[in-house]
């Protein structure tokens, strides 16, 4: 029988592309995932690898092998799940997933109140971009993760938490007043600093941006400049180089600095909808809503 040792090795290999890599990701020598793989091929009567000198391809069968695998791996971890947590909400291994714009701002609410809440849980946290996440979502390497919805996945699942308007941040010698409220027209997108490509946030700043280009030629010549955190951004901003859009959520902490404004915006005010994002299949949906309690309490 094809082993889930065997098809956790296929699918690291997968990933890495690499026999050196993937036995390192997998705590293993890389004879002993050498010897697996081949182990696998033999039971399964195909080719699953093709090496080559410093890398290894999957063929077209070892492709589809390592897709129907992860589909195998993610089925046994949510049975593992569904057995270890029937009892009490949020206790053991939860491995939880938050996008760069909303970690640095939503953890430390978060954080103390699952401490005090929920002191058998062992939280695990990876900060990334939306498109990994749930790519690991699927895979079963998170549970869950805190995204921006909406997401049109079938596989997943997800529990909206609140909503986190946007405000507009100048530099604090910005001539509007405090109480001036900002249309997509008002901004002069030749100085917008924004995200790098890969966050949704800057997908979202530009989607509202588009509402003023509707109609009439404009450059966004201003938008190339990119940043991996919204901190760095607001760097720039209060130094002078620009504007930006933030979400709400920062607002507290970014607005500490005394050469920074934030200026609200035109009704409808855009924002983005923050949810809890999971597989559709986990078994593990009581922890998921016990959690999303906590984030909704936390912001308030």
């Amino acid at each position: 029988m094809v082993t889930l040792r065997q098809l956790r090795y296929l699918s690291a290999l997968a990933k890495h592309g690499h026999f050196g890599r993937a036995a390192e990701a997998c705590s293993v020598t890389q004879p002993a995932l050498s010897m697996q793989i081949g182990d696998l091929e033999r039971r399964l009567g195909v080719k699953v690898v093709e090496r080559r000198p410093g890398e290894v391809l999957l063929t077209d069968a070892g492709r589809e092998i390592a897709r129907r695998g992860d589909e195998v791996l993610t089925a046994s971890r949510d049975l593992v799940d569904f057995a270890r947590h029937r009892g009490k909400p949020l206790t053991g291994r939860l491995t939880l997933g938050v996008i760069p714009s909303l970690a640095p701002y939503l953890l430390p609410k978060i954080l103390p109140a699952l401490q005090r809440g929920y002191p058998e849980l062992r939280l695990e946290l990876r900060e990334s971009q939306t498109r990994s996440l749930v790519g690991d979502i699927k895979s079963g390497v998170l549970d869950a993760a805190l995204l921006a919805l909406p997401l049109e996945d079938s596989e997943l699942d997800a529990l909206p938490l609140f909503e986190d308007l946007f405000l507009l941040a100048v530099p604090a010698d910005d001539p509007r007043p405090d109480t001036a409220r900002i249309g997509a027209r008002d901004i002069d997108q030749s100085r917008l600093i924004l995200l790098e490509d890969g966050h949704c946030l800057r997908d979202q700043a530009l989607a509202f941006c588009a509402t003023a280009r509707r109609g009439r030629q404009q450059s966004s010549a201003g938008m190339t400049f990119g940043a991996s955190s919204l901190s760095t951004v607001m760097q720039m901003v209060a130094n002078g180089y620009g504007i930006t859009l933030i979400p709400q959520i920062a607002a507290e902490v970014e607005r500490r600095d005394s050469r920074v404004r934030l200026l609200r915006l035109k009704d409808p005010q855009p924002g983005r909808s923050i949810g809890l994002v999971f597989r559709a299949t986990s078994p593990r949906k009581a922890d998921f809503t016990a959690l999303g309690e906590v984030v909704k309490e936390s912001v308030g």
